[in-house]
């Protein structure tokens, strides 16, 4: 088998982004950065795309809610809402938000946290192993059904 050339490999499609028309387009995804904003969230606050960094309406909510509720630690909180998220599942963290704003709580990290991890907290079920046995497939053979 031949080996794959050193060039195919580089030319090998990653990803597709949508064109942006006009001046000052630009598209943002925390998905891309959000290991190294979670270690310095101060930098959230001063971001230029910051609104980007709202992947639906629901983030911005709970953002809205962090402020008011815990504004000097808002900032920080919220980036590790958009880490759980691009970690585990955009949709769950929504949903756990969701749950938590329609509580009027703070949805804390740690909230969302035990929300989307729940269901994986359940003990898994045990699985039997059945026993194979090859006496069926040796009839099968003809030479082994002379001797049996």
């Amino acid at each position: 088998m031949p080996r794959p050339s050193r060039a195919s490999a580089r030319t090998k499609l990653a990803f597709t982004l949508p064109r942006l028309l006009g001046t000052h387009q630009h598209r943002i995804d925390y998905h891309h950065f959000i290991w190294s904003l979670v270690r310095k969230p101060g930098a959230f606050a001063a971001y230029r795309y910051r609104d980007e960094l709202f992947p639906t309406t629901t983030f911005r909510l709970a953002y809205d809610r962090l402020c008011k509720q815990m504004a000097k630690r808002a900032d920080g909180q919220y980036v590790r809402l958009l880490h759980l998220a691009a970690s585990t599942s955009e949709a769950e963290v929504e949903t756990a938000l969701v749950l938590l704003l329609e509580a009027n709580q703070t949805p804390m990290v740690e909230a969302v946290r035990d929300l989307v991890q729940a269901p994986a907290a359940r003990p898994l079920p045990q699985v039997s192993t059945p026993v194979l046995t090859l006496q069926a497939y040796d009839r099968l053979i003809p030479s082994r059904r002379a001797h049996a």
